[in-house]
């Protein structure tokens, strides 16, 4: 059954954890949605884990929607949000509103992500008005990290955290159907999951908020650049498909690959006529 923004207010209301797991293709999409996820987050971390930026910042609206699109055609069930890239919404209403629409129609997204508090809320109303589903996302929001002077906990000063519940109130009432909340202390974010109608996404941010998002490769071992404190690794798929291309290499080398049940035969009497 196809999971919308109705199934995640409705597994807030019924106290149901929800999952999300990034996603940047469609092989990864098919198999993550068959696993039975609520939804796929096509992250503008494919700056870093698939195309090898330093950070999220050069990132483009082409990139997310050539990668939205493919996550679209592998998820059947799973919510397919899409996040708006560094500059596509900041600028301006009509420009958050024009780029939403393109991640809707020609990405194929069920609903847009976007970083920022009360700074985005005209944006997110405007989205929203259009028929357009926005998660909003604060906290540790990596397309403001130079602001942030790096990746840094967020809320744990008294002012700073009064205003993540302000700003966590303010997309609720702009219209977001579901919040991020990264990089926050986990009794900062039990509170804001509290005080809030709609659900909140945790990533670092502890197991009170109503649902959970991580990106897949770290949770593979398949990025190793940096691992973040609260990401943990379900399994080592790295480690598996290094020793598969070791085994492949030596295997070719040795001419152990291809062997006979690889090959495709043809009649003696055909070759004969060759030589």
């Amino acid at each position: 059954m196809k999971n919308t923004v109705t199934t995640f207010q409705q597994a807030k209301e019924k106290g149901e954890k929800l999952t999300m797991l990034t996603a940047y293709d469609y092989s990864m999409a098919k198999l993550i949605d068959e696993a039975g996820i609520n939804s796929i987050l096509v992250g503008d971390s494919l700056g870093n884990v698939m195309l090898g930026y330093e950070d999220t910042l050069s990132v483009t609206m082409e990139d997310m929607i050539h990668h939205g699109a493919a996550v679209a055609r592998g998820a059947k069930n799973a919510l397919v949000i899409i996040d708006m890239p560094f500059m596509s919404y900041q600028t301006s209403t009509y420009d958050a509103l024009l780029n939403a629409g393109r991640l809707m129609k020609e990405g194929r997204a069920n609903a847009v992500k976007l970083e920022g508090g009360t700074e985005v809320c005209p944006q997110i109303k405007a989205i929203v008005e259009a028929g357009i589903p926005v998660c909003a996302h604060i906290g540790l929001t990596p397309q403001s990290i130079n602001a942030f002077g790096g990746f840094k906990v967020q809320g744990k000063t008294e002012d700073a955290a009064k205003k993540l519940i302000g700003d966590a109130k303010a997309v609720e009432e702009a219209g977001a159907f579901a919040v991020v909340l990264e990089g926050v202390p986990k009794k900062l974010a039990d509170i804001i999951t509290e005080k809030l109608v709609i659900p909140t996404i945790g990533i670092g941010a502890g197991n009170g908020c109503d649902g959970q998002v991580l990106v897949y490769q770290d949770m593979l071992g398949l990025f190793s650049d940096f691992t973040p404190k609260f990401v943990k690794r379900f399994a080592d798929i790295g480690g598996i498909m290094k020793a598969a291309f070791a085994g492949y290499i030596d295997e070719v080398r040795s001419g152990a690959f291809p062997s006979k049940e690889h090959e495709y035969s043809m009649d003696d009497s055909v070759i004969e006529k060759l030589y």
